[in-house]
């Protein structure tokens, strides 16, 4: 990993150093396990969505913030910029609806976010509002089959090996399709904006206290 790149360890180990605290000191606040933070802080482990939600909570601090877009300056117009994407290293959003991966999350100021979705939810009632956020997106169907719902469209099913590029800002829902009860899709978000990761996770953040709240 190069020098500077954030990650959620450096995000945590910094936000430990600020405090002075121990391993063991964030482990009694935050109730997550010192073997399990030492690892995130080396990069070798990331988190859940109920342990971030967690952490969040208990050290009160919004989860946006932890995945916040670091400042990146370069003296060229070449970055060159590489990451490898694995599931054992991706940010992992466990929702009812849903289960995110998102690839590739040491690189910061990202204009585009990969990620891999297993999608469950059978009907517009069970996954409730469309989904609002800047920018455009490409799903493609790796296994099952899909129902696209968007708000200036009729519903369309895509099976295996088929795609949909959309405009993000338009409301939209991924179910999966009659008879099928788990899909999975790689996806790619793409946005004009810094901030796109802290949006997404925002949106998250705020469906799942809807959900729980009902």
């Amino acid at each position: 990993m190069q020098s500077g790149q954030l990650t959620l360890g450096t995000v945590l180990k910094g936000l430990r150093s600020r405090n002075n605290w121990t391993l063991k000191q964030m482990s009694e606040r935050s109730g997550i396990p010192v073997s399990t933070l030492s690892k995130v802080e080396h990069d070798r482990l990331t988190l859940t969505y109920d342990k971030l939600q967690q952490l969040s909570e208990r050290l009160n601090i919004r989860m946006s913030e932890m995945f916040a877009e670091g400042e990146t300056s370069t003296s060229s117009g070449v970055m060159a910029r590489r990451s490898i994407g694995t599931l054992d290293r991706a940010m992992r959003v466990n929702t009812p609806n849903y289960d995110y991966y998102y690839l590739c999350t040491e690189l910061r100021q990202k204009r585009m976010i990969p990620n891999l979705t297993k999608i469950r939810a059978k009907s517009l009632k069970e996954f409730g509002d469309l989904v609002r956020h800047a920018g455009e997106e490409f799903i493609f169907v790796v296994k099952g089959r899909i129902v696209v719902h968007t708000e200036f469209y009729d519903p369309v099913e895509l099976g295996e090996g088929e795609s949909i590029y959309i405009d993000s800002a338009m409301g939209h829902a991924y179910l999966v399709a009659e008879g099928c009860d788990e899909a999975v899709t790689i996806g790619v978000m793409s946005s004009g904006e810094d901030n796109l990761m802290t949006s997404l996770i925002n949106i998250h953040e705020e469906r799942t206290q809807d959900i729980a709240a009902a």
